[in-house]
């Protein structure tokens, strides 16, 4: 059995993972949607981290086999500070915004060339229904759209990454092939000029863990079968 520690993209909200942890629960693992309060000025990173640290240490006990760690989107901001405080097996990206030292998330944007690289997608501007909620199912993508509106908040898009350089522990970035919000060619790009990976690949969209929970849990699953060559990083 793993533990998966699944962190939200900008806003928080633990409800994006709805669909995949009945889905991981019943491939024989535990699931842990983390509520961030990303939506609240009041905050800033640090406490995003330690909301999640807080959450892993609630369900994962001292003799228990440390967690995946599964960051999405905006997430990728918070998921490596994660891993710098306590033990995990892995770190998934997940559609992310892999940040750089001192990078803001506001400043990623440009850093990365993302509007440049929806444009040669064919996805210029943004809607929220044709990007993130295309591939959803529709009853689902009404009701979350009528829904907790979770804005992120202008904190979390200022406030530089505080890391120094990536955590010493195994990473691995999986990407939809069929995002709209960041586009295939692009996640793989960056993916390798940040981090030195080739994306795995699912099918869905940006929100693929609403659109396609069974195909990521099965991919989520496969990483995180025991390999010989990954070393578990300890908490410092």
């Amino acid at each position: 059995m793993t533990t998966f520690v699944l962190i939200p993209g900008a806003g928080g909200h633990p409800g994006y993972w709805s669909r995949l942890v009945p889905a991981l629960e019943r491939r024989g693992h535990a699931a842990i949607p983390v509520d961030v309060p990303q939506h609240d000025e009041s905050t800033g990173i640090e406490d995003h981290v330690q909301v999640v640290v807080a959450a892993a240490a609630d369900r994962v006990a001292p003799d228990d086999d440390p967690p995946v760690v599964v960051a999405q989107s905006m997430g990728a901001f918070i998921g490596p500070l994660v891993c710098e405080r306590i033990p995990v097996t892995q770190l998934v990206l997940l559609n992310p915004m892999i940040p750089a030292p001192g990078e803001t998330a506001g400043e990623w944007w440009s850093a990365t060339g993302s509007s440049e690289a929806r444009r040669e997608a064919g996805w210029e501007g943004f809607d929220v229904a044709r990007d993130f909620f295309h591939d959803v199912p529709a009853e689902l993508a009404a009701e979350i759209l009528a829904g907790e509106d979770r804005e992120p908040s202008e904190r979390s898009f200022a406030e530089p990454w505080p890391a120094r350089a990536w955590p010493d522990v195994p990473t691995v970035v999986v990407a939809g092939t069929d995002d709209r919000f960041f586009p295939l060619a692009f996640q793989r790009r960056v993916a390798q000029e940040r981090l030195g990976l080739t994306p795995y690949e699912v099918p869905g969209g940006h929100l693929v863990a609403l659109s396609r929970p069974e195909e990521l849990a099965d991919q989520l699953e496969a990483l995180a079968a025991p390999r010989s060559d990954e070393v578990v990083r300890e908490s410092s």
